[in-house]
This record gives C-alpha cells, structure tokens and sequence, in this order.
C-alpha cells in the first residue's frame, strides 16, 4: 500500500469508470448492430477488459510512464452505424483489418506521413457525421422519457460546471437512479457471472473492408491514437511511437477473433493517471496505470456482468449516455473541421455526406464523404493556386 497510495488506486480506478461509463454503451450497440446476442455482448467486453488490461501493464511496466490503452470510441460510434445488415463473421473480418492497418503502420513508420496525407479538417468532419446521430438520437429521446434523459441531462450539465472530468459519471448514476426509482429495469436480466470469449471465424468482405473497415481504421488512428500520443507528450512523457501502435495493433488483431475490435492509445482516461492527483511525483504515476491495469482485467472478469446491466437499463438510458459521453468529440470534430476558411466547403461536404447515410456500390457514406470531400479540397486548392 506504500508503493501504491490510496490517491494512486483511485486515479486508477476513476480512469477506467470514466472509460466504460463514457463508451461501453456505444460497445452494447456496436456489437448489437452486428447481430450479437447476450451471451456474445458479454464474451465482446470480457475480451475487451482483458485485452486493454494486458496492453496496459505490458506497455506501463516497459516504458515505467503511464501509458493506459482504451477502446476506440470514436471507433466504436462508426460501427454502431456500419454494422447494421453485417453478420458477425463479417465483423470480425473488418476488425481484423483494420487492426493489421495499425500494426503496418507501426512497422513501417506510416502512422505520421499518413496523418499528413488526409487534411485534419477532413478526418475530423468525417467522424463529426459519424458522431451527428448519437447527438439527435440522445435529445430525441426526451420526447418520450423526458424524467430520464432530462434527470440525466441536468447531472451532467451540473458536473459540467463544477467537475467537468465526472460529468458522464454523473449523468450514468443519476440515469440509473431515476429507472430504479421508476422501477424501469428489468432486474430480472441482472446477474454476476463469467463469460469466456467465444472464437468467432472472419470472413472478408472487399466491398465493407472498403466503407467499414478503412473509414474505422482512419478514425480510430486520428481520433483515438493521436490525442493518446498528444496527451502522453503534454504530460511530459514519451514512448516510441511506432513500437506503441505495433503492440496495441498486435494485441488487438490476437483478439479480434473473440470480439475486441480496437486497442488504442488513451487520451482522456490517462489523462487521470497521468495528472498531479494521480501521484505528486511525475515518476511515480505509471503506478496509477498498473492499478488501472488491475482494474480493466476484473472488468474484464465481469464483462458478462456489465453486459448484463446494459441489458437490464432502457434503451433510452442508453442513447442519453451515449450521447452525452460523445458531445464534447462531437464540437470538438467540428470546430477542427471548420477552422481553416479555405478548407470549409470541402469539410462541409464531407461531413453532411457522411451523415446522410447514403450507400452506394455496397460501399457506406463514411467513405464516400471522404471521398467527395477530397475531391472539392483538391479542386478547391487547385482554383486558388491558379488565380495566384
């Protein structure tokens, strides 16, 4: 307990209740769009819980900084919206990828030069139209569970003001505490049990390795994997960045099979471990990681558990805390979209077609609203050259 103080354990902790209470209902739909029953739910985030856990203390305990890994929400949000009509079979091929993309990245040293590639302001408006539906789709659901969603809502709008990093902690007790008072939980799918990941055999899709699985890998690189770079650097740390996407990308296509579809570099999450309250000495804090560590594998443990809970809760709550935990990336996507005035109408362009949803060729809107906008920023930027 001396090497690891209280302040350090609860850092630890936080980082990971912050982390699923943001995004494991993301997860739950993700893997429900796809077909999933329960009993693969769970098996998804036993996987996922041992997998970050592994990543975590192996990459804490090798560079002795705070490096915490996480799931890729943004990631998430697009599969939630992809997977729809997709079997399992084919969700596994997507992941498995998607995950080989990231671990060539790290091979080849690509992760920076294809960063450069892509316009940022493009990236963002592309997750930005991924993320449009979970924003309408939390509001929406005012109109028929005004109590829940508006308890929900004032929680975190309170937190907001006062404890900005608990706000989504808010909004998920205040959300539960209403539906128990309300007696809207279906207690009856409660229960504590272990669920080992069943191994689930890829099949490749060319047409959605191309709408799905490109997109997923270009916003899980951008969205999740370069603020977890940029947040470690901030913090006055650093790793090889190279090796890092080599190993959460090897983790993750290892067990992408049993339902894990990214390991990625935290941004948010590790910022609680790497903060002065996690330890007041700066080379002490990777110990918050190894307790957060500690606790993603009993997550994992219960995996079935919290898949049980997701479950139990109306699907209102579920919507509410989802959107929610996604607004502040959702503002942030657009305001990074729509920064550079020269860049705007192609960033426009890309992010309404993304959200329209539109398929074409089998081929999803993710895709092609980068595509399109590509093309008005290439044109564009060839115009303006031109009356140079």
């Amino acid at each position: 307990m001396r090497a690891f103080p209280f302040s350090t354990l609860l850092a630890g902790f936080v980082a990971v209740l912050v982390g699923y209470a943001s995004s494991a209902a993301i997860i739950w739909q993700a893997a429900a769009a796809a077909g999933a029953d329960a009993q693969t739910i769970a098996g998804w985030m036993t996987a996922l819980g041992l997998a970050m856990g592994v990543s975590t203390l192996i990459l804490t305990l090798w560079r002795k900084v705070p490096l915490l890994t996480a799931w890729s929400t943004p990631g998430a949000a697009l599969l939630v919206t992809g997977l729809h009509d997709v079997t399992l079979n084919q969700a596994v091929g997507i992941f498995i990828f998607a995950n080989g993309l990231i671990v060539l990245c790290g091979l080849t040293g690509l992760f920076a030069r294809l960063m450069k590639i892509i316009p940022h302001s493009l990236a963002a408006a592309m997750l930005a139209g991924i993320l449009l539906r979970f924003g309408l789709q939390a509001f929406s659901s005012l109109q028929n569970n005004f109590l829940l969603c508006g308890s929900m809502l004032a929680a975190w709008l309170l937190f907001k003001a006062i404890a900005p990093r608990y706000a989504i902690v808010a909004a998920l007790v205040a959300g539960s505490l209403w539906a128990v008072f309300a007696a809207e939980i279906h207690s009856e799918s409660l229960h504590m049990t272990f669920t080992l990941p069943r191994y689930i055999a890829p099949e490749f899709n060319f047409s959605l390795l191309l709408s799905i699985g490109v997109p997923f890998f270009l916003v899980t690189m951008a969205s999740q994997n370069a603020p977890g770079i940029a947040a470690l650097n901030a913090s006055g740390y650093s790793a090889p960045v190279s090796w890092l996407m080599v190993i959460t990308g090897g983790i993750a296509l290892a067990f992408s099979p049993f339902g894990v579809f990214s390991i990625c570099i935290a941004a948010i999450s590790a910022a609680i471990c790497q903060s002065p309250e996690a330890h007041p000495a700066a080379e002490q804090r990777w110990k918050a990681a190894v307790a957060a560590g500690g606790f993603y594998l009993l997550a994992g443990i219960f995996g079935g558990s919290i898949t049980a809970l997701m479950e139990a809760l109306p699907v209102a709550w579920i919507q509410m805390l989802a959107g929610l935990a996604l607004l502040g990336t959702l503002s942030g996507s657009l305001v990074q979209a729509l920064t550079k005035e020269n860049e705007r109408d192609a960033a426009i362009v890309t992010f309404l077609l993304t959200a329209s949803g539109l398929t074409l060729a089998g081929i999803g809107s993710a895709f092609w609203g980068l595509v399109a906008g590509g093309m008005c920023y290439c044109v564009l930027s060839l115009a303006r050259r031109a009356k140079l």
